[in-house]
């Protein structure tokens, strides 16, 4: 992927029409791009600087960048659904996933995540993650590999569940997108060092809290806490401002809480229940 600004061959390349369709593809000497107006020859965008505007031999303009993480994500092949950018950004940011990190993922789908996850830890840390369907497996490999135009070498995916692998190393991070998180609490307590951190991501609240009362009950845990993410685009045309009409509502929850040292006992939380929070009581 090119970083000096200036389109190179093997390049991702974006282009979009006046009427913001994004069309993508990779930049392959001696290949053409097609439109229903003219086509652009690849060789005429090798060398051109990010920002430009090309046009097609009818005249069709386009401006071209390099994709964007989040315009790459929400354009690859699925073979699952997608982490949404906005949730992979908060999972980045509330998990702490940083630079070094070793990082363990169950729960790859398309791959979405796992490329956050990887621009996040660097060169010098790792991603271990693992897929119970082959298929999802071959797949976000597949996508992963267009990204970074090769196999990450600090990235490696099993195939399987991860109850069922045994690690012979203790990761900071444990990051779940999968149907039973509440089922690898054990496992996650098992693998994260004292303060790393557990985050699942959900899609219901029935998984939300039976993930919640397995971190509570575990008793390694630090008292879950969890959020989710609305985002709102506006529109601006002149005086003409107001929030647009279609919105990117309700994806998932994140529910996360931190590995205590081995023998200590986690601080109850002091609170008053609300009021049948935990079912009626039988006389």
């Amino acid at each position: 992927m090119s970083k000096n600004g200036f389109f190179q061959a093997g390049d991702r390349i974006q282009l979009t029409d006046p009427k913001g369709k994004l069309y993508s593809f990779t930049i392959t000497p001696g290949k053409e791009w097609h439109t229903h107006k003219g086509w652009i020859t690849h060789d005429d965008l090798i060398g051109l600087p990010e920002g430009s505007v090309v046009s097609t031999t009818a005249g069709l303009k386009f401006t071209a960048f390099i994709p964007l993480l989040a315009d790459y994500v929400l354009s690859m092949p699925r073979g699952a659904t997608i982490v949404y950018p906005k949730d992979a950004a908060m999972i980045v940011g509330v998990a702490d996933i940083y630079p070094g990190a070793h990082v363990l993922e169950a729960g790859v789908g398309s791959g979405a995540l796992t490329l956050s996850l990887l621009r996040a830890v660097g060169p010098t840390g790792s991603v271990h993650s693992v897929e119970r369907r082959q298929d999802f497996a071959d797949n976000a490999t597949a996508n992963i590999t267009d990204y970074f135009g090769e196999k990450p070498k600090n990235w490696s995916i099993d195939v399987g569940s991860v109850q069922e692998k045994e690690f012979h190393t203790q990761f900071d991070r444990v990051i779940l997108d999968m149907l039973a998180p509440w089922e690898c609490v054990a496992m996650a307590a098992q693998v994260l060092r004292p303060g790393g951190v557990f985050l699942a991501y959900v899609a219901t609240t029935t998984q939300l809290s039976a993930t919640a009362e397995a971190l509570k009950e575990d008793g390694h845990f630090t008292e879950p806490e969890s959020s989710e993410t609305i985002v709102r685009g506006w529109h601006h045309e002149g005086l003409a401002v107001r929030p647009q009409q279609r919105m990117i509502g309700h994806t998932g929850f994140l529910i996360y809480s931190r590995r205590m040292a081995p023998g200590v006992d986690v601080l109850a939380r002091r609170r008053r229940p609300a009021k049948g929070s935990y079912g009626v009581a039988e006389e």
